[in-house]
């Protein structure tokens, strides 16, 4: 099950959507998805390269690279994925920063546990009688609503749960707790062991987790 992200008015702001919900992509990606021509969504990204909302960065290889020069990811920055005033941002961390010099890391990660299981405790309601096949796709659905822009995708064993939007990314950035604890409320409200491969606040363009869909580990 695979959630489609709202569309998005004007081609600048649907190149920046397309980028958040697929992550780094080539400019040929862009245009095919897009339906506008290799040298319009070259125009765009220049935009969006100038204003600080994109970037760019050379893929990864395996093995021996081929002739010629490959082709240039793009991938939205920390400015280009913020939805929020910066000030909210620096307030929280500020606020978290006071926690951990008054009551150390034990403080925060007690935050940590808490803020989840807020979230969790309204999520569990919609999980309880789904089954287990089907609970990634409601899961996704669920933090859809909450703004994570969530989608998932069967990955040979299991399947790939992907956040392309973190809310709170420049705060999860300075405490890895909110990851942690994120990662800990996904396994439960799944009842399987789960795997963060990625996220957004250590620099990578999506938050990935890989759920089994093997006998669930309790």
């Amino acid at each position: 099950m695979t959630e489609q992200l709202p569309q998005p008015t004007g081609t600048r702001e649907r190149v920046r959507a397309l980028l958040l919900a697929l992550g780094p992509s080539t400019a040929a990606v862009l245009s095919e998805r897009l339906g506008v021509s290799p040298a319009g969504v070259r125009k765009h990204l220049d935009a969006l390269l100038a204003d600080g909302t994109v970037t760019t960065r050379e893929p990864r290889t395996r093995g021996l690279r081929g002739r010629g020069r490959p082709a240039r990811l793009y991938t939205l920055t920390e400015a280009g994925h913020a939805d929020g005033p910066a000030a909210y941002d620096d307030l929280a961390v500020s606020a978290l920063r006071f926690l951990a010099e008054a009551g150390g890391d034990a403080a925060v990660e007690r935050f940590a546990e808490q803020r989840v299981a807020e979230l969790e405790d309204r999520y569990a309601g919609r999980l309880h009688d789904t089954p287990a096949a089907e609970r990634p796709g409601v899961l996704a659905e669920a933090l859809s609503a909450d703004g994570y822009a969530a989608t998932t995708s069967e990955q040979g064993a299991g399947v790939q749960l992907c956040q392309h939007h973190c809310p709170v990314q420049h705060v999860a950035a300075e405490f890895p707790q909110l990851c942690d604890a994120e990662t800990v409320a996904i396994s439960r409200l799944l009842d399987v062991h789960v795997q963060r491969l990625a996220t957004i606040a250590h620099g990578d363009g999506v938050c990935t987790t890989f759920i089994p869909t093997g006998k669930a580990i309790r």
